[in-house]
């Protein structure tokens, strides 16, 4: 079977895109791995698949799946890069596309300056929705890891999202302690790890240590996730610049019960085909 792609990336978080639109594909868990291998495969962090969409009011689908194989709900670099593939391979002509995803519907908009800006939809604070191993919502919450009580804020954007303030992120022990915090009991269904440094209340440092992926140059999603931690602690404005180790995101939230807007870049690097 040969597959064409096309090879994106949104500050530096790479991805894989593949048209499904006309043609269901259906890549096993294994060859995903395959694919994302940066010696033998083709190499990325998140593979992208392009579908038809399951409800009237959208206009396509997409598919998540992280290098490990496993599928995810919701990518923010992954979502600009989506709108820049449907418009660049004239799937749509339209400047404001609606997408299907597992975790609900994007609203994606190409703006004149070439930037994407991404409607993340409203953030979910509940442990249960998250999910988290906690009984009720709590500003921080304390776990335990090698017998130290680390102490962060968590939020779901369609994925679960854990955000710890640190002091200067290139001294975070983003590594070590991003892999043990990712596969914590206390993340049932394991979870993106961030560490913010607010540099002033419209700018912040981050990194982030992917679930299923390990660190990436760029985490759309856990970039809404601090900004909104930061905000619910009074620490930042609505509005918010965040340094990732790709490249810059614009993040705008206005509070609970609201959405989160993300604007950055999308970048097509190369085309090709590959047999499986």
């Amino acid at each position: 079977m040969k597959i064409n792609f096309t090879k994106m990336h949104g500050l530096g978080n790479d991805f894989v895109v593949i048209d499904a639109t006309t043609k269901k594909i259906s890549l096993s868990p294994g060859k995903i791995r395959r694919l994302s291998n940066r010696n033998f495969g083709i190499g990325y962090d998140q593979l992208l698949i392009v579908e038809p969409p399951v409800s009237q009011t959208a206009d396509f689908k997409y598919r998540i799946f992280n290098a490990d194989g496993s599928e995810v709900f919701q990518c923010g670099n992954g979502a600009r890069c989506f709108a820049r593939f449907v418009h660049d391979k004239k799937l749509s002509n339209n400047n404001e596309i609606t997408v299907d995803t597992g975790a609900g519907q994007l609203l994606l908009k190409l703006n004149k300056n070439g930037l994407i800006t991404v409607n993340m939809g409203v953030p979910r604070h509940s442990p249960k929705e998250i999910p988290l191993q906690a009984e009720k919502e709590m500003r921080f919450y304390s776990i335990n890891v090698n017998g130290i009580e680390r102490a962060v804020g968590a939020v779901s954007m369609g994925n679960p999202h854990a955000v710890m303030q640190v002091n200067d992120i290139k001294s975070a022990p983003v590594t070590e302690l991003g892999a043990a915090l990712e596969q914590h009991p206390f993340f049932p269904e394991r979870a993106n790890i961030s560490f913010m440094q607010i540099i002033d209340r419209q700018h912040i440092k981050l990194r982030v240590y992917e679930r299923g992926a390990a660190e990436t140059l760029a985490c759309g999603s856990g970039a809404c996730a601090a900004v909104v931690i930061g905000i619910e602690r009074n620490l930042l404005d609505n509005d918010v610049n965040v340094s990732l180790l790709g490249g810059d995101l614009s993040i705008s939230w206005q509070g609970r019960g609201q959405v989160v807007l993300m604007t950055g870049p999308a970048v097509s690097v190369f085309e090709g085909q590959i047999e499986l």
